[in-house]
């Protein structure tokens, strides 16, 4: 059975991974990331490998030596390392489960496979249920994510039951725009207290409406300690005031995802807040424009995300 620390919950980062301009991992600068994601942000806890750091994209090797990374470096001051660990062959989403329990991660993730895809819930399932073996004493996550790997199987069907044949599932990273899906995962699963959270930065109050547990996002990257003011005002039921936060937050999303918004131009953006340098993507992933860096730098700066006065933006204002 899984020894879980606590329940996941509150905002987790969707973690970059950092490269150099020739398109090797920078691991210098995971120490400087992880106290910017606790001191500047206020997030805790890190989703590593996943969708935005184009876990697919790298080696197996490679996927090893960044997670060992981010579980050095946030030792004593991160919450909980999640680490993504699905992959097209069994056998390699297995080795990279056992790995991460051998370096003391706090969880793993996996996507459905997207190649040869399963055609139903128990064929998914079986597949989970091989890779959640490999590391039995590790919290398991399902990430679910239809639209990337063309699996359309609902979340609900796959948490009914899930326990049973996977003992240690602990919860659901939901990234689907499918509230009907996601509110029968909570609605259908509230006794079994499992970690439920949403994907969809953009949509967050509405999965919070909705009984999401957390949320893990790359948004939360840059703009995690603008998120947190979502859940402060939930919690307190000041439910006009996280309106206005989330509003504030589409504004910035609506107006990037208009100009082409994906995993390259969120490395530029974390680039342009944080200033620690995160590089470009790997192929076949493009490098994001200078002209979306500077038009995505002026939109940050009009919202008071970014001062006007200080480019590495450290100086997050308030949105209402």
């Amino acid at each position: 059975m899984a020894t879980l620390k606590k329940k996941l919950q509150g905002l987790v980062a969707a973690t970059l991974t950092p490269m150099t301009e020739n398109g090797e991992i920078n691991f210098s600068v995971i120490g400087q990331y992880v106290d910017y994601l606790v001191k500047e942000q206020g997030v805790k806890n890190v989703f590593v490998n996943g969708t935005t750091g184009e876990g697919l994209s790298l080696s197996i090797s490679e996927r090893r030596q960044v997670a060992e990374e981010w579980v050095t470096q946030g030792r004593n001051k991160l919450d909980q390392v999640v680490i993504h660990v699905g992959a097209l062959s069994l056998k390699e989403s297995q080795e990279l489960a056992r790995h991460a329990a051998e370096i003391g991660a706090d969880g793993i993730a996996v996507i459905a496979p997207f190649f040869f895809k399963p055609w139903n819930k128990d064929v998914l399932v079986n597949f989970l249920r091989e890779v959640a073996a490999a590391a039995p004493s590790l919290p398991f996550y399902y990430y679910h994510i239809p639209a990337l790997t063309g699996v359309k199987i609902r979340a609900e069907e796959v948490l009914d039951g899930i326990q049973d044949k996977i003992p240690s599932f602990q919860g659901l990273k939901f990234s689907d725009t499918d509230l009907l899906d996601f509110g029968q995962c909570v609605d259908q699963n509230h006794q079994q207290q499992f970690a439920l959270l949403f994907g969809v930065d953009e949509q967050l109050l509405s999965g919070l409406v909705m009984g999401a547990t957390g949320a893990v996002g790359s948004t939360y990257n840059y703009l995690g300690k603008k998120t947190n003011q979502i859940l402060e005002a939930f919690e307190r039921k000041d439910f006009s005031s996280a309106l206005n936060y989330q509003f504030c937050i589409q504004r910035f999303i609506n107006f990037v995802v208009k100009l082409g918004f994906g995993v390259a131009q969120t490395k530029a953006i974390m680039t342009l807040v944080s200033g620690i340098p995160m590089g470009p993507p790997r192929l076949p992933l493009q490098k994001a424009t200078r002209e979306f860096t500077d038009h995505a730098a002026a939109k940050l700066k009009s919202l008071d995300f970014l001062s006007t006065a200080d480019l590495k933006g450290r100086n997050l204002g308030a949105c209402i």
